[in-house]
Order: structure tokens, then sequence, then C-alpha cells
């Protein structure tokens, strides 16, 4: 077996793969279930101390789309698939969320696997509250997340989307000065501006960045001409991975190649993984496909990540960033004069007499 282990700022994961947050992650049994799969790392479904978040989940809906945009079953035999969801948070009163994330961390532990707690923002003093809390726990690690997709369709304060870097550099301070654990700020892929927004988290103390969360998008039914869930929503698919490994390529040549990137939002299987590697990520969330096609996608992602690298004489820290490295501007390409026409159609036969 190669060696797959990746250091995401003090702390050491044996493999990147990491089962990222999504209602699959809600109860223990889930949790349980992604850690003996064998990630490397599992972020529990995210809390916060708004009512108004925990009644969002009692409103959720999730449909699996073909690429036809119809709806797909859902399961390890649905196609490739966009997932459009309104989701929501934890049930869980903070206390009983509180004491399952110990249980979950200890029995992480026992399978050399990180379980990382993960707040998303309402408010930031709460937020403070709640994660030297988690500290206080026991907890290792906190994942903070002011980049949910969901901020502007749901109830006002229950979650955030931060698009200022200003902002996120004084949330990321607010709460890497609260505590002495490593705080990773997963942010929003809704700007233009994500490498600022990952430069200001780091430069107010974050560990990681997780990067790009879902967009927000909206997709009319052509049959009750309405939109499909009712609304916008978040939404996320295999095809977002070439965003998200530009995002991961633009911050790598923003920041230089010390910062830990965690890649989320568009892989779905170990070569994916191997790909947001390439592109500058030292870790990659699974989520999505988890959800739709069951556990052993993270054990089949661990062995295609390993399959790739023995094939290669390398280990994941040898793979980290180096497309990112060698990606060139439009500027820097050869010059291949008219291989341009190669791609277009050929004319209708009457455009070429009139």
């Amino acid at each position: 077996m190669a060696d797959l282990s990746t250091r995401i700022g003090r702390l050491r994961l044996k493999n990147p793969v990491i089962a990222a947050a999504g209602e699959h992650l809600m109860d223990a049994a889930g949790i349980r279930s992604a850690i003996l799969a064998g990630a490397g790392a599992v972020v529990g479904k995210s809390t916060n101390e708004s009512d108004a978040a925990k009644d969002q989940l009692t409103r959720a809906e999730y449909v699996a789309l073909g690429p036809d945009w119809q709806p797909v079953l859902w399961g390890p035999d649905a196609p490739r698939a966009t997932i459009l969801t309104r989701s929501g948070l934890s049930p869980l009163g903070f206390d009983a969320w509180l004491a399952q994330c110990v249980a979950m961390a200890e029995f992480a532990a026992a399978h050399d696997c990180l379980y990382v707690p993960s707040l998303i923002l309402a408010a930031p003093e709460p937020a403070v509250q709640m994660a030297r809390a988690v500290q206080a726990a026991g907890l290792r690690v906190l994942e903070f997340n002011i980049g949910t997709p969901y901020a502007s369709q749901a109830a006002k304060g229950a979650v955030a989307t931060e698009l200022s870097p200003e902002r996120v550099a004084a949330l990321t301070a607010r709460m890497v000065q609260a505590l002495e654990i490593p705080v990773w700020v997963k942010i929003t892929g809704q700007s233009e501006r994500v490498p600022d927004l990952a430069a200001a988290a780091f430069g107010a103390g974050a560990e990681s960045v997780v990067m790009a969360g879902r967009a927000l998008g909206m997709l009319p039914d052509l049959d009750t001409m309405q939109p499909v869930l009712g609304t916008s929503c978040g939404i996320g698919g295999w095809w977002n991975l070439p965003l998200t490994c530009h995002w991961l390529a633009a911050t790598r040549a923003a920041l230089g190649p010390d910062p830990a990137l965690i890649g989320i939002n568009g892989a779905t299987n170990g070569q994916d993984v191997a790909r947001m590697l390439l592109a500058g990520a030292s870790a990659v969330g699974l989520s999505s496909e988890v959800m739709l096609r069951g556990w052993p996608v993270i054990t089949e992602a661990v062995a295609a990540l390993d399959a790739y690298c023995t094939a290669r004489n390398l280990t994941v820290a040898a793979l980290i960033g180096r497309a990112a490295d060698t990606r060139k501007r439009f500027a820097d390409m050869p010059v291949l004069a008219e291989h341009w026409r190669q791609f277009i159609p050929a004319p209708l036969p009457a455009a070429e007499t009139e």
C-alpha cells in the first residue's frame, strides 16, 4: 500500500479522503459507518444555536437529477447525478450534539480516524461559546462553516454565507483567538474572490480552508412550470470538479504551497480525489456521492487512490499541487495558428453559396 498519509496543519490523517458533512452523518450509526469505511477524517453534521436552522431540517428535501435534469433513483445504481437539496442542521440540542461528538471522536480514534465537529455560523458570539465547549470536551479540531449556500433562502439568522474577505478575517480571528485547537474554515464558492476569502481566513489564523462550498441554483420543472423542490436550493455534482480544482490552484498560486487546503464539491471517487490533490488540496471531502450511493464510495475511493499512487510509486504528499504548479496562462501557450477551425461545425450547404 502506498503512503496515503497527509497533514492538515498540526494534524495527520491516515489518508486524504474525508467524509464531509451531510445528513448521512447526522446520527451516530452513519458516523460510525463512515469511520469503518476507511475515511481519514469524518465531519459530523453541523449545528448552531438557531431554532430556525433546526426547523429547516423538518422542511428538507433532496433530489438526484440525471443528465436530462429528470429525477433518478437514489441508490448505488444511480447514474452520474446532480444533487439538488433543501438541507437542514442537526436536530439535537447542543449538549446532546456535543456528547455525540465526544463519543464519535473516541470511536474514530480507535480506527486511526479524525472526527471533526462542525459549527455553522448564525451569530458570532454564540458560535464562539459553542466552540469553547467543543474544546473543553476534548475535541481536537473544529470546522467553522461560514460558507453555506442557503443563507439568502433560509430564515433570517439561521445560517450565513460570508462573501467579504474582511468579514471572513474578523470571524476567523474571533474564533481562533478563543481556541487553542485548530480551526478549519469552510468558505463559499459563490464568489469570484475565493482565493481572497481563503487568504483572509489563513491570515487570521485558520489552519485549513475548506473550499469551495456548493452554489445556490434553481431548476424550473417543465411539467409544473415551478421550481424543482419549490425554491432555489444548494446544488452540486461531478461537473463541479474543474471549478473546485481551479479555486484550489488559484489559491495555491496566491498563497504558496504551505497553507493546507481541503477540496470539496465535485469529487465522486478516488480518481477525483487524486485530481483535487494535484490541484493543490491536502485532503478532499466526499459528501453527496456518499449520501447518494452509500458507504462503499469511501472504501472504493481510498482503494482507487492507493492504486493510482502505487502504480506511479508516489505518496499522497508528492501529488499535492503538481498540476497547479505547472498551470500556465493563455499567453504562455504555443501558437497553433488556425487550429481552432477544427472545432466548429461545417456550414450548411446554402450558407456557402448565398
